[in-house]
């Protein structure tokens, strides 16, 4: 799905409004708004690559876990550029390096573009990260940093350049940085130096990175890791998780059964595959083989402490994908509960729900850093409970269908509860929803997503509400991408964002269950103070 190539018109406005203010006031100063416009974005999901310009080397999309944008072989410099010419951008996507023709080769980020040989680089490689710039010769080296580059792996990548100022950052930490007057604006692009490559998730932007946004809270209590054998397997979820439908009566998880500690791989595995009820007792960090490992209905699974998790891998709850089924089959994994763990490097999705799967409870999570979605909800799955997670330093995060072309499976279903998470500098599918409704978004902390918020399109119904948005230029759109869908905000604060691109009516959330909203002015430090790992009953 391509994302959007230019600024919105609200945008422009608001960019020609603050000229207009500034010259009255006589301002001297020049700095980016606080509010992030997204310039450009592709995720190449739709195959197509209009719009990118090429030189050197073999670009196509392929699938490389999702679509990618790759250039194949290690004999040419290659570079593609797409956009405008910006002057302050942000350039990032994902990297992967695949292989490097000798030393000195590198796969990078382009900014401020002139043309395919002048522009300034970010790029990550056999000898580290090198910032630099082209100007019609080969590469010149403005700043290095030492770091082991491993080929197959995925880097995020961002190049920010703001005047003379340019900044390099890997995974999100900033490890270069020069000054350089060369290049005033241009496009954005990619390359490949002697090197092959996948790229994935362009996004370029008008602000920074860390010194735009608030830094992270640090109030986060200390939590004390229970000792062997305490492992909180109690709890209750609100919102749809609660509801009596398609014969289970709420979402118990595990409850009834017998209760069972893992802390290896194969244990793990094991357990959450078996039939009947089963608590599951995650101990410590876990590194499971890459892919996705499939839960079995009647299972809570739960992390001890604040410090247990899944590294490696995701967990799958549904049954495999079949097209032609377009009801609940009576097999519907259902009844599954997972709290308190930390989800880190997933080779796929961190949690994926499919196929029908209904009853899911989702809450206190810390979700990072994987290679697709982070938490993804498709195929008519519905009566879902997402509450009380910390999602953050990721692109793709929460996904509610899959396609917009998906409407035999999902139209009437997709039924979601998200509330009193922090999404916490994660770009898009905050969540991207199709079809659901109602998809209830309440009580929710946003900070700094520089895509979108919620975005509610193919017919979805999306009721939005007490939520807190901070630095979001587009908290809540029902016109993001592809067809549109319904939306309604209200009591929501909004600090340094957009206002809601909303129309059209939504069922309410209330002719499903009962529930209390916070007050959204209080919903900030609620949720930094709560959400997460090591908080339940905190």
């Amino acid at each position: 799905m391509r994302l959007r190539k230019a600024t919105s018109t609200r945008s422009l406005l608001a960019a020609l409004a603050a000229a207009i203010a500034a010259t009255l006031l006589g301002a001297l100063a020049l700095v980016p708004s606080a509010s992030a416009a997204t310039l450009f974005g592709d995720d190449f999901e739709d195959g197509d690559t209009t719009g990118w310009s090429r030189s050197g080397g073999s670009w196509s999309v392929v699938t490389d876990g999702s679509r990618a944008y790759r250039q194949s072989g290690t004999g040419a410099d290659a570079r593609a550029l797409a956009g405008a010419g910006w002057t302050g951008q942000s350039v990032q996507a994902r990297v992967r390096p695949i292989a490097f023709n000798g030393t000195g080769r590198y796969a990078a980020v382009l900014a401020r573009a002139q043309s395919t040989s002048a522009h300034y680089f970010l790029g990550v490689g056999d000898g580290g990260v090198v910032l630099g710039k082209r100007s019609g010769g080969g590469p010149v080296t403005l700043a290095t940093a030492a770091a082991t580059v491993t080929p197959g792996t995925w880097y995020t990548v961002r190049l920010e350049a703001f005047g003379t100022s340019l900044r390099g950052f890997v995974d999100g930490v900033e490890v270069v940085s020069a000054m350089d007057a060369t290049y005033s604006s241009g496009r954005a692009g990619l390359a490949g130096y002697y090197a092959s490559a996948s790229f994935d998730d362009v996004l370029v932007t008008d602000v920074g990175g860390p010194s735009g946004p608030p830094v992270t809270p640090t109030v986060t209590p200390t939590v004390t890791p229970p000792p062997p054998g305490d492992c909180p397997t109690s709890g209750t979820p609100s919102g749809f998780a609660s509801v009596n439908a398609w014969g289970q009566n709420g979402t118990t998880g595990g409850a009834g059964g017998p209760t069972v500690e893992v802390d290896t791989a194969n244990e793990l595995i094991m357990a959450i595959g078996q039939s009947g009820p089963l608590n599951v007792c995650v101990r410590g960090m876990i590194a499971v083989p890459a892919g996705m490992h499939n839960v079995a209905s009647d299972k809570t699974i739960v992390g001890v402490g604040s410090g247990s998790g899944i590294t490696g891998g995701g967990l799958n709850i549904g049954l495999p994908v079949d097209d032609a089924v377009t009801s609940p089959p009576a097999n519907a994994v259902h009844n599954v509960i997972i709290r308190n763990l930390v989800f880190r490097g997933a080779t796929d999705d961190s949690i994926n729900v499919q196929m029908f799967s209904h009853h899911v409870w989702i809450d206190h999570n810390d979700l990072c850093c994987g290679y697709d979605g982070l938490l993804d909800i498709k195929r008519g799955s519905s009566y879902v409970t997402v509450s009380w997670n910390h999602a953050h330093q990721h692109t793709k995060n929460m996904l509610l269908g899959h396609s917009d072309g998906n409407a035999a499976q999902d139209v009437g279903r997709l039924m979601v509860t998200y509330h009193h998470n922090w999404f916490d500098r994660t770009p898009q599918r905050n969540p991207r929803v199709r079809f659901g409704e109602p998809v209830h978004v309440y009580n929710n902390y946003y900070v700094y997503n520089t895509d979108a918020g919620v975005a509610c399109q193919a017919n979805a119904g999306c009721l939005v509400e007490g939520n807190y948005f901070e630095l979001v230029e587009e908290p809540v759109t029902n016109s993001y991408a592809g067809p549109s869908g319904r939306c309604v905000a209200r009591d929501n604060v909004f600090v340094e964002s957009g206002r809601p691109d909303c129309g059209g009516s939504v069922r309410e959330a209330r002719d499903f269950y009962a529930y209390t909203l916070d007050d959204p002015n209080s919903v900030k430090a609620a949720v930094t103070a709560g959400a997460g790992v090591g908080k339940i009953g905190a």
